[in-house]
């Protein structure tokens, strides 16, 4: 044990917080397995629990793995990496799976051990570097629109373009958070606007043609359209479009204060994706108010942490690199779990840590992993030209 903890670098309160996320996620993940068991039939609680506690070692082999390479090594390895994930995600558009009879395309199996990986979880983290390092590559030129159109934002187009047709929540997500990484980066203010306003005008003709010729979209288009009127106008949605976000109130609300206790939930029995999208309204039912905002606070002081590691970063790369990769875990979260409260339409976005899933795990762990990388002051061998003396709170008002 000693041994191991001289190996752990980087900042430990991070490794706390994953570590006390990850035991926690076992009592909730147990708790909903039994909708797998006697619901769906597939499995026992037992190897389903065995099952995530495997996936989240190996996540923890991913963290430990990763976070020991110097910070500045991810800036070659995106190089190698995105034609990769490019060809990942063009290949996964040709793979049928569907959910609940519509196609939505977002996995391949992974070979031999025939884990299913779903690449966009992949490509989002390979394109934060990317954008990390074209910014910190530019930081000290005079940056022009038609100049970055070709390193920066078609890559950006590109990755979202390929998530889109069958995952519009993830595309969406990623496109914010590359956005706000471009910002934070210090990427010209009246480009940002110009490119903000055309995608607001995209994305409202994508929605006046979602409503009025949903027959020309790709066959998620259906789903994408349900979910918003359901949130929308819930009292006017079809009894099976509201049905899910139904029970994820009935949840919430009979959690109470303190909850029915751990593995005392009901809905978990008819709640659909219990284990995974919807794990935070079992949580709620089980551990109540207080069991819901504690796991709150965890996920905001993982914020808190992974903000205080991008400003004691040695290098404008690294600490781009860690609002990058960071930040993105974050409002993941803070997405599933209004989407259990209502307070957003629903994504099927993972509660990361917490939810069932191996790529979902995985991916986040290997965030974790560069984020603790770049807070490793012993092995972060970054060349002192990219050091200088930047007021490192100046990261988040987007002066650097």
């Amino acid at each position: 044990m000693k041994a191991l903890m001289k190996n752990i670098k980087g900042d430990r309160a991070i490794w706390g917080i994953v570590a006390l996320l990850a035991v926690f996620s076992f009592l909730p993940v147990y708790s909903a397995s039994t909708n797998l068991v006697y619901v769906k039939d597939t499995g026992t609680a037992l190897g389903h629990l065995v099952k995530h506690g495997v996936l989240l070692f190996l996540g923890f082999m991913i963290i430990f793995a990763v976070h020991r390479i110097p910070a500045h090594y991810f800036k070659g390895l995106s190089l190698i990496g995105f034609p990769i994930v490019l060809g990942l995600l063009a290949y996964t558009l040709t793979v049928e799976t569907n959910i609940g009879g519509v196609s939505a395309n977002r996995w391949i199996t992974i070979p031999i051990v025939g884990i299913p990986f779903q690449t966009s979880t992949l490509a989002s983290v390979v394109l934060m570097i990317w954008i990390a390092r074209y910014l910190s590559k530019i930081r000290e030129k005079q940056i022009t629109f038609q100049e970055s159109i070709l390193p920066l934002w078609i890559p950006i187009a590109l990755v979202v373009g390929l998530i889109l047709p069958a995952n519009f929540s993830t595309a969406a997500i990623v496109g914010a958070m590359a956005f706000l990484l471009c910002f934070l980066g210090g990427y010209p203010l009246k480009y940002l606007i110009v490119i903000g306003g055309t995608g607001a005008v995209l994305v409202g003709m994508f929605m006046f043609v979602l409503f009025k010729a949903p027959e020309v979209l790709p066959d998620r288009a259906g789903t994408w359209k349900s979910r918003i009127e359901t949130f929308m106008n819930p009292e006017d949605a079809s009894a099976d479009a509201n049905r899910q976000v139904t029970y994820a109130k009935m949840a919430v609300a009979q959690g109470g204060l303190v909850g029915k206790g751990a593995g005392k939930s009901v809905m978990k029995n008819i709640l659909s994706q219990s284990t995974s999208d919807f794990i935070f309204a079992i949580i709620i039912e089980e551990y109540g108010l207080i069991g819901g905002v504690g796991l709150l606070f965890f996920y905001l002081l993982l914020l808190f942490r992974i903000v205080v590691v991008a400003n004691g970063a040695q290098s404008i790369f690294s600490k781009l690199l860690v609002i990058g990769v960071g930040i993105p875990i974050v409002f993941q979260a803070l997405i599933n779990m209004a989407v259990v409260v209502q307070l957003f339409p629903t994504t099927g976005q993972p509660l990361p840590l917490i939810s069932m899933g191996g790529t979902s795990i995985w991916m986040t762990c290997l965030a974790i992993g560069i984020v603790l990388s770049a807070s490793n002051k012993k092995t972060e061998e970054e060349s002192s030209a990219e050091i200088d003396d930047t007021n490192p709170l100046e990261i988040l008002s987007g002066q650097i």
